[in-house]
């Protein structure tokens, strides 16, 4: 380890932060040649990913390489199991200097990682009693369009805003970014409007069509979220995009943001609109959250919420429910009655609302998915059998 990194973790110890036992580093790789072996390797696995159709690629020790198909967990029995040395040196191929530093002190780490022009993949590597796991996220390479992705026409109206903030939510990886470069990119094809995204990492690469397009990866061209979105400021923005919004600071900005009259498009880990609504909320203090109440009611435009379902006859299609912001949404959020959300959006269908209960419904009367599977998504079944019969 290097004296850089020691010296790093003794400025934890000494501010009284909790860290744990350094890893132990495994012997190096002889020379360069050695090193291009290991990354060889991985590259195989991820061009494999791709050639049978998979969205991930998983990494432990002690298990065959298994890739994710429509969900399904693939183990790639025709390749060795990774012992605790060879996955190392594959992970430690991946990283120059710098973040081979963070990684060790932090022990996890995201980033891009290309192959080609065509193959990009955004990875997470992350440390298990004492070895190196990866994970890896293909990013396709074209930007799908909205019906491309089978989702609601609806949600062009959100890439018409001037201003305003709009949610993009549901569970991890079931498509908040690729909704949200959708839309960006329908904004990049209409409107001559100057765009920047700020993410962790930079996930789908826009071509500049009739806007400009800056894209900021946090920590490498900025360092963190929050400063970057203070930076848009007197950046002369139209369009801001959030990859993930992770904290009370750039939720805070964020939203201050839309209020000065940018259009705000970010993402967060929740289930439905009414969940969105109330983590933001309570994110804040008790004294700020009757500001950020009314903050929202004026400056929020609508949340997305997404789910990727197992299809009948094989890949996913998206069930959506969609919020937009009527002025009976504005005053529910601003009287600070989110529990009634839900039925706004089930009697707000004339304003292109749609509920994630009848978009589920749909898809079970036009075959594309089971029942069952609806079910198992639904997070209120009662409702949903009741919608089917």
């Amino acid at each position: 380890m290097s004296d850089d990194t020691s010296q790093k973790i003794q400025e934890a110890m000494a501010k009284n932060v909790a860290t744990p036992q350094p890893i132990i580093v495994p012997q190096p790789v002889s020379h360069a040649a050695d090193l291009q072996d290991y990354k060889k390797q991985l590259d195989e696995l991820l061009n494999v990913t791709a050639q049978k159709g998979g969205s991930d690629l998983h990494l432990s020790p002690g298990y065959y390489p298994a890739i994710r198909v429509d969900w399904r967990l693939i183990p790639l029995i025709d390749h060795k199991i990774l012992d605790k040395q060879l996955l190392n040196n594959m992970v430690l191929s991946l990283l120059t200097d710098g973040p081979k530093e963070k990684f060790l002190i932090e022990k996890e780490l995201d980033f891009a990682y290309e192959i080609s022009s065509k193959l990009r993949f955004r990875v997470n590597v992350y440390q298990t009693r004492g070895s190196f796991a990866a994970a890896f996220r293909l990013i396709p390479e074209d930007i799908k369009s909205i019906e491309e992705l089978n989702l609601p026409p609806i949600l062009k109206i959100f890439a018409k805003l001037s201003q305003g903030f709009v949610l993009v939510v549901g569970p991890n990886g079931h498509g908040k970014s690729t909704t949200m470069a959708a839309v960006i990119d329908l904004i990049n094809h209409e409107r001559a409007e100057k765009i920047i995204t700020i993410e962790d990492p930079i996930e789908y690469i826009f071509t500049s069509d009739k806007s400009i397009i800056d894209q900021r990866e946090v920590y490498f061209d900025t360092v963190s979220f929050n400063k970057a979105l203070r930076s848009t400021f007197r950046e002369n923005v139209n369009v801001i995009m959030v990859g993930e919004m992770r904290d009370y600071d750039t939720i805070s900005t964020a939203v201050t943001a839309a209020e000065t009259g940018h259009l705000v498009f970010a993402s967060l880990h929740t289930n439905n609109a009414a969940q969105s609504i109330e983590r933001i909320i309570n994110i804040f203090p008790p004294g700020q959250q009757g500001q950020i109440i009314s903050q929202l009611a004026s400056t929020i435009s609508g949340v997305v919420s997404i789910r990727l379902i197992p299809r009948i006859k094989g890949g996913l299609i998206p069930a959506i429910e969609v919020m937009i912001a009527t002025p009976a949404v504005r005053n529910i959020i601003r009287e600070n009655k989110t529990q009634q959300l839900n039925l706004a959006i089930e009697t707000g269908s004339d304003s292109g609302m749609i509920s994630l209960n009848r978009s589920l419904a749909d898809l079970v009367r036009r075959g594309e998915i089971s029942y069952e599977q609806a079910e198992f998504y639904s997070l209120h079944p009662a409702e949903l059998r009741t919608l089917l019969k």
